[in-house]
């Protein structure tokens, strides 16, 4: 039977600067070689210090980012305390786990970058479809165009990039992937997360027209 469920295609980035965390993504979803949607926003602001990127089938990475933010907002209310950039991956990563072990006939395939900043610092995690959670310390890429993105940053990151040269980078690694991969394109979104929280600098929409 064909797999006819809707998937973000995608190529999402996240890389640790000096000053905070990058996280950038394109905007293109696809059923099969139908580009389903050109606008999809693929950085989701779980709280007012923590986001995500995401990867994988639509319908999984909305839900598990739903309940994502619902936990987290009862575990604040219950602790008095803001939940930690650790504790939401680890949580998040536990959602992951469960939902690929479900028996169901559409996979349930979620690949996210979870991003953020609390008391002790900013931090980027990488949580795998298998639910395996690694923190990163200088950059990670996920979904199908993420070959083309890991050569840009193999080359060009650095420790100690700025959130501007941070932004740069992410921008030419997800163009790296726009190029080459039929999954990704459409624009590209940036979110930088620093001390002063969750900002959206960059949300760029690319047009493909040919002219008669």
């Amino acid at each position: 039977m064909e797999d006819k469920e809707l998937k973000t295609g995608t190529t999402t980035i996240g890389i640790v600067c000096k000053d905070g965390i990058v996280l950038a993504a394109d905007k293109r979803a696809t059923s099969g070689y139908l580009i389903t949607y050109k606008k999809f926003d693929k950085i989701i602001t779980i709280t007012d210090n923590i986001a995500v990127t995401v990867a994988g089938t639509v319908s999984d990475v909305q839900l598990l980012t739903k309940y994502l933010k619902a936990e987290l907002r009862l575990k604040d209310i219950r602790t008095g305390r803001e939940t930690t950039v650790k504790e939401a991956a680890s949580l998040l990563a536990n959602f992951v786990y469960n939902n690929i072990r479900k028996l169901s006939l559409i996979p349930g395939i979620s690949h996210f970058i979870v991003g953020g900043k609390d008391s002790k610092g900013v931090h980027l995690y990488d949580l795998s479809p298998d639910g395996s959670i690694v923190e990163v310390d200088d950059y990670i890429s996920s979904g199908s165009g993420s070959v083309m993105a890991f050569g840009v940053l193999e080359t060009l990151y650095r420790k100690g990039l700025s959130i501007d040269e941070g932004v740069k980078l992410a921008a030419k690694g997800v163009n790296a992937a726009v190029q080459r991969d039929i999954a990704s394109g459409n624009g590209i979104d940036i979110v930088t997360i620093t001390k002063d929280g969750i900002k959206k600098v960059l949300s760029k929409e690319i047009e493909y027209r040919i002219e008669a």
